[in-house]
């Protein structure tokens, strides 16, 4: 009998990590690298290279998107992966760049996801006024309602 796939060494699917990285520091840059390639490692993705923008007023064609958009265009490609949305720039660049990529026909993955809108600090709860995390936007409503 043949041994499953976790008993195997077997290549993930083929992504490629997007930095944009204005302003940003050595150790930032490591950090975010690393934090990509653990993803990709819990994920079984194959984390073939990393494109960093450092550009900031180069629109939504900067060389380094140029670049992944001409990977993302190889058939072996399943998609890009970032540490957050806001790496593809600001929202009118970044809506931009998403539907290129989706032209591609690829996967956007992110490290973490979009922020839902959340009020700041934690809640606390009306019976007892010690402080309660809530994991939702939607459970807040839920401690404050009266039974």
């Amino acid at each position: 009998m043949e041994p499953v796939t976790e008993h195997r060494r077997v290549n993930g699917p083929v992504v490629y990590g997007f930095l944009r990285l204005v302003k940003a520091s050595t150790a930032r840059q490591t950090a975010l690298t690393r934090a990509l390639t653990e993803y990709c490692r819990q994920h079984e993705l194959l984390l073939s290279g990393i494109f960093t923008d450092r550009a900031a007023g180069a629109g939504d064609l900067s060389p380094a998107f140029t670049g992944l958009l001409d990977v993302l265009a190889l058939p072996d490609a399943y998609g890009v992966v970032l540490p957050a949305v806001s790496h593809l720039g600001p929202r009118a660049i970044a809506a931009a760049r998403q539907e290129r990529i989706g032209v591609t026909g690829t996967r956007v993955l992110f490290v973490r996801g979009p922020r839902l809108h959340r009020p700041s600090g934690p809640r606390r709860s009306p019976a007892s006024g010690s402080a309660v995390r809530c994991p939702r936007a939607d459970c807040a409503a839920a401690l404050h309602a009266e039974p």
